[in-house]
């Protein structure tokens, strides 16, 4: 069976780009399991749900239908049958993503649906708890991670390509808030597992973090 390629990081670190670049130079599925949360997140807000309040989360994920679908080799997320594409990266959603991802009743409904994903093998999972969590027998776990200000340009590139109207210190705002619940929360914090591959992408492009990561691969089965 193909082996599960976990890659962990904070918001920023390029984890996106590189797992579909890798997905697709190994003939992989990607999987953003960051979608789903955000998936949930869009839901939650478009509803008026309050993402720090339990109960509402257990009602809001008990009647939220979300489904993965296998589209030309990404996984592609539906919520009550809307393929949520675009909708779902603003930072409003990513934000609230955060905030809800702390609950364990949110946790405990896509945990399921992210390892029956890569049940199979054959996958690269892209998240923050993947290596730690969620796929903890993995093969091959990297974490990925970049400093700061490459992070928040990062984004702000990334923003600004989208037409979306940015201004950098709400994203610095936004990513240091993200930055501290993810690896603050109680429940799956972001953390490097420790058989993990550390990779600081700060002054590297896309291609060079993914032959380092083949390059990875290749050691271990040489």
């Amino acid at each position: 069976m193909k082996p599960v390629i976990t890659i962990d990081g904070p918001a920023g670190a390029g984890k996106s780009t590189v797992s579909k670049a890798l997905a697709t130079r190994l003939q992989f599925i990607y999987l953003d399991t960051g979608a789903l949360y955000r998936a949930l997140a869009y839901k939650a807000l478009k509803c008026k749900v309050d993402v720090n309040d339990p109960d509402e989360l257990g009602q809001l994920c008990s009647s939220t239908d979300v489904i993965l679908k296998n589209e030309n080799g990404v996984m592609t997320v539906f919520v009550d049958g809307e393929d949520v594409g675009d909708k779902i990266r603003t930072e409003e959603v990513g934000l609230a993503a955060s905030t809800l991802s702390t609950f364990p009743v949110v946790r405990e409904k896509l945990l399921h649906l992210q390892r029956e994903a890569g049940a199979r093998g054959g996958i690269v999972a892209e998240g923050r708890d993947m290596g730690s969590v969620v796929f903890p027998d993995a093969e091959i776990k990297i974490f990925l991670d970049a400093g700061a200000g490459e992070r928040i340009r990062r984004r702000h590139e990334e923003l600004v390509q989208k037409n979306k109207p940015v201004v950098l210190s709400d994203i610095s705002r936004d990513m240091q808030a993200r930055d501290y619940q993810d690896s603050q929360r109680k429940i799956a914090p972001l953390i490097a597992a420790p058989d993990a591959i550390i990779i600081d992408s700060t002054s590297l492009n896309v291609s060079q973090v993914v032959e380092k990561i083949l390059e990875h691969i290749s050691g271990i089965h040489d």
